[in-house]
């Protein structure tokens, strides 16, 4: 052995068999010995040389897997569940404290900062309508009462001919006559603007329906209302379209005005033109053209009355017509007959067919 040379290490001891071929157990570990003998079982081991480096033994340890399992029956077993009849719906002692937020109707798809959260122009006609048809009813009955006063004006101007009248009642028809003319003039401002944004809506709201835009900008349809002299003719032109395209027709179709249309056309300009001639004829001078306005005046009214009418007769079947047929509006239809159908063919029946 040369300097600085290791002793050679000796060979490796091969694992021990196990005590039972063919399991795989290995034997039982032996008890713990006496401490005497363990004491003199350490002398005689020290005395001896070690064959094999203690701490570079193999540790045997056995491959075993306990599993542990409940016997049967250890566990009770389920209870079906039984169904309990229906006692009806829960009632509570007190008012409980869970519950729905205490908040108003919302749209589902309200969403802010979306396209969802703007109103669409068919959502607004119902309401729109509704206020409208109201408010041009109202004025009608305005209309009618101031109509009736000027009336009655007239009746104590051609008494005043013959006989002279009482002052309480002159001055009660003044004061009367001059309260129903201003509140119709100032009123009728009301239900005008109401129809101009009624129409504009519908417009927007019937192109909504077809899939395409207005026939004309709004622009014209403002001017072919509102100018004076200009309005006579465009009128019907805008309304009619309006129907058109309420009634779903192809705009490559030419709009033919119903005679709902029409009326309402004649209604407007015997408004316009009374409304020219009474607005000329209070400049004339004379006791006959004083009688004569009020004439005049009369017949105004009752045709701004009828006017009102035919609008809210029009715009509540426009509306009808833009908005979804309601559930109470449907009638439930049976059938009864079939008359002038023809005779369906049947094939054969097999002979071997059940009957």
């Amino acid at each position: 052995m040369h300097p600085g040379q290791q002793p050679p290490r000796p060979p490796a001891q091969p694992y021990p068999a196990p005590a039972y071929p063919g399991t795989g157990h290995w034997p039982a570990v032996p008890a713990a010995p006496h401490p005497a003998q363990a004491q003199q079982a350490g002398r005689t081991l020290a005395a001896q040389a070690e064959a094999y480096p203690y701490h570079r033994r193999p540790v045997y340890r056995p491959r075993l897997r306990w599993v542990a399992s409940p016997p049967p029956g250890a566990w009770p077993r389920r209870r079906p569940a039984v169904r309990e009849p229906y006692l009806g719906p829960p009632s509570y002692p007190v008012p409980p404290r869970w519950g729905f937020p205490n908040l108003v109707w919302r749209r589902p798809t309200a969403v802010p900062g979306t396209a969802s959260d703007a109103v669409r122009p068919i959502d607004r006609i119902p309401v729109l309508s509704r206020s409208l048809v109201v408010v041009l009813w109202a004025f009608v009955v305005l209309a009618t009462v101031a109509a009736g006063a000027e009336i009655w004006r007239y009746v104590l101007l051609v008494q005043s001919r013959e006989s002279a009248l009482s002052t309480s009642v002159v001055s009660f028809s003044d004061a009367f006559v001059v309260t129903a003319g201003l509140l119709t003039t100032i009123l009728s401002l009301l239900p005008a603007g109401l129809s101009i944004w009624w129409l504009l809506v519908a417009r927007l709201a019937a192109a909504d329906e077809l899939g395409e835009a207005p026939s004309r900008p709004q622009w014209q349809v403002l001017v072919g209302v509102l100018v004076p002299v200009v309005n006579l003719p465009m009128a019907l032109s805008v309304v009619g379209e309006l129907e058109h395209a309420v009634l779903r027709r192809s705009r490559a179709a030419r709009p033919k005005p119903s005679r709902l249309v029409l009326v309402w056309w004649g209604a407007w300009l015997l408004n316009w033109v009374l409304l020219a001639v009474t607005i000329y004829w209070r400049f004339r001078d004379g006791v006959q053209a004083l009688a004569d306005s009020v004439v005049l005046i009369a017949l105004t009214d009752l045709s701004a009355a009828g006017l009102a009418a035919v609008t809210a007769l029009l715009v509540r079947q426009f509306s009808e017509l833009l908005m979804p047929i309601t559930g109470p509006k449907l009638r439930e239809l049976r059938v009864l007959r079939v008359e002038g159908a023809p005779t369906p063919s049947r094939p054969a029946r097999p002979a071997t067919a059940p009957r």
